[in-house]
């Protein structure tokens, strides 16, 4: 079973996108919005204090008619703040992730924050998962002749050459 810290190593960009609790809600959206990102972790001094979503200000500015240049990050921040770390499994994020209806969590070690993760991050680490394993049946079922056709239309990347090497 994979861990956290497998999924952020395979990430492209590890950037964490941080707002202080402080700052107006204006700036955290133009914020988002030049990473072309969906949430930010709230920060005061070195702490993580909680998280900032779109979602947060659909529900806590707009429709409850505020002005996003007036209004603060910590008023409409959700806290505390779900983490995980870098040993927990995939699986366990994935649930958590379910269970609470939350599309981001922060990674945090020893008070430290060390990365972000998105739904997006754990589908896209389950398909990889999954391709794996069908490429694995494939050359099993296909036995020593590896050039040979298959029925498989699942093949939409390069295979890795193995699990092992994916996540080392």
């Amino acid at each position: 079973m994979a861990t956290v810290k497998q999924v952020l190593k395979a990430k492209i960009d590890t950037t964490v996108h941080t707002i202080d609790a402080e700052a107006s809600v204006y700036e955290a959206v133009a914020l988002m919005s030049r990473a072309e990102g969906g949430a930010l972790v709230v920060m005061v001094g070195d702490t993580v204090c909680g998280i900032v979503t779109e979602r947060d200000y659909a529900r806590k500015v707009i429709l409850q008619d505020k002005a996003s240049r007036t209004t603060t990050v910590c008023e409409i921040m959700t806290a505390p703040v779900m983490s995980v770390s870098l040993r927990t499994n995939t699986d366990e994020c994935m649930t958590l992730m379910t269970r609470q209806r939350i599309r981001h969590l922060p990674v945090i070690e020893g008070g430290r924050l060390l990365g972000l993760i998105s739904i997006g991050d754990m589908v896209r680490h389950l398909i990889e998962e999954q391709q794996f394993a069908i490429d694995q049946l494939e050359s099993y079922v296909r036995g020593p002749q590896p050039d040979t056709p298959t029925c498989a239309l699942t093949r939409r990347m390069p295979i890795p050459q193995t699990l092992e090497a994916r996540f080392v």
